[in-house]
């Protein structure tokens, strides 16, 4: 398992790792995505490989 980082001042908000991993990632009250948990390492890869402007690290 990897837990995951965002960019706060980078994420631009577009849901698409929180409509993906809902369990990993959630909005702040900033309407930003959060980490709330940890996962498995291929999703990990993909999630950042998808984020649009690569908020999300390892």
């Amino acid at each position: 398992m990897v837990r995951l980082t965002v960019d706060a001042d980078t994420c631009i908000g577009c849901g698409l790792c929180v409509g993906s991993y809902s369990t990993a990632f959630a909005f702040n009250d900033e309407g930003k995505a959060t980490v709330i948990d940890d996962i498995d390492e291929a999703s990990a890869d993909e999630v950042v490989a998808t984020c649009p402007v690569g908020a999300i690290s390892k």
